[in-house]
């Protein structure tokens, strides 16, 4: 997960791929539309990588995993 980082500096802490300030959000914004990696890579994001957008993708599937539900019975 070193291709994910938060810095309070860069986004206001959002996580972005590490050495960009490619938010982690904008990459799965890109992915919810149908977008293919290499089409994401080609016209939006050239300085990302596949590898930098499959990070994108552990990290959201990492915070749902940590994520506590507190479900209402009433």
């Amino acid at each position: 997960m070193n291709r994910i980082v938060v810095n309070p500096q860069i986004h206001f802490g959002k996580p972005c791929v590490a050495g960009t300030r490619i938010p982690v959000q904008a990459v799965l914004e890109l992915i919810e539309q149908g977008l293919s990696f290499d089409a994401i890579i080609r016209d939006y994001y050239p300085d990302l990588t596949p590898e930098d957008i499959r990070a994108c993708i552990q990290y959201a599937r990492e915070v749902i995993a940590a994520e506590d539900l507190h479900i209402s019975t009433s």
